[in-house]
């Protein structure tokens, strides 16, 4: 029987006077992610990190590091690490609600790390089990903040399957805005036609959402690569597909493009005669 996965955080969700024990456990997992070591090419051994002083070139144990934050260039103020901890939040085993918003409006550019949210005890599974309905029914997320590897973290709390979806919120310091990022793009009427065709190629594409089915190219090529060498064999040759030129004919690139799906584009429609 596989091993429960384990929580990343554990503490209390506070709603009102309604609070329950929950655990925090990470929604994604790089165990299978492919890591590597570097080695020293002359004799193969494994090579490590050091910390040397800039200035003197010796290198500093760990006993005798601090953090620092540049004043100005070259001057550093230290900050010990004590100093840090006394700034932890005294809620950091906490989630306390500040306030709801309806699901719908949450902006998704600010959702950033995900994590599963779930009773920790026998005895928070009822209290716990209501909130989740509650916010269900009434289609809002909490809005809270969290105290994880040694940061205070804003964070959204929704109702996900039979337990609840905690998503880390990106500072809106952090995110560009989209009037700066599309600048400059015109606004100008686009053709009838030419929209209609590819909204035809949209739906001859039409499928549902699977992540099942998402790979990732590089880490099979990694994959492949390996193996080839564990077996004493050439790494294989992948195929590189060379960007395609500028359009330069849409209606005819759309319409080729309905054709390789097997779809007969809509003919054009034809002037009045005077």
């Amino acid at each position: 029987m596989p091993s429960a996965p384990r929580a990343a955080w554990k503490g209390f969700l506070r709603v009102g006077s309604v609070t329950c024990k929950v655990k925090i456990v990470g929604v994604v997992t790089e165990a299978e992610k492919i890591r590597f070591n570097v080695l020293n090419r002359k004799t193969g051994n494994r090579v490590h990190s050091v910390y040397v002083d800039e200035e003197t070139n010796d290198e500093v144990p760990a006993d005798e590091q601090q953090k620092g934050w540049e004043v100005d260039k070259g001057d550093f103020l230290p900050i010990d690490a004590e100093e840090i901890k006394a700034l932890k939040l005294t809620s950091e085993h906490t989630l306390d609600v500040d306030d709801f918003v309806p699901v719908k409006e949450i902006d998704t550019r600010y959702l950033e790390k995900p994590y599963y949210l779930a009773p920790a005890d026998a005895v928070s599974t009822e209290p716990f089990a209501v909130l989740r309905e509650a916010m269900e029914k009434t289609g809002m997320a909490a809005r809270s903040c969290v105290v994880m590897y040694q940061h205070g973290h804003e964070v959204v709390i929704q109702p996900y399957g039979k337990g609840m979806l905690m998503s880390w919120l990106r500072p809106h310091k952090d995110v560009l805005s989209e009037k700066e990022a599309f600048e400059g793009l015109p606004s100008g009427k686009l053709d009838k036609d030419l929209i209609d065709v590819a909204s035809m190629l949209i739906d001859k594409k039409l499928t549902t959402f699977d992540p099942t089915h998402f790979e990732d190219k590089y880490e099979e090529a990694l994959v492949e690569l390996i193996d080839a060498k564990k077996k004493g064999k050439k790494p294989p040759l992948r195929k590189v597909e060379k960007p395609k030129e500028n359009v330069v004919n849409l209606a005819e690139v759309l319409r080729k493009s309905l054709e390789a799906e097997g779809v007969k584009g809509p003919t054009k429609k034809k002037g009045k005669a005077a």
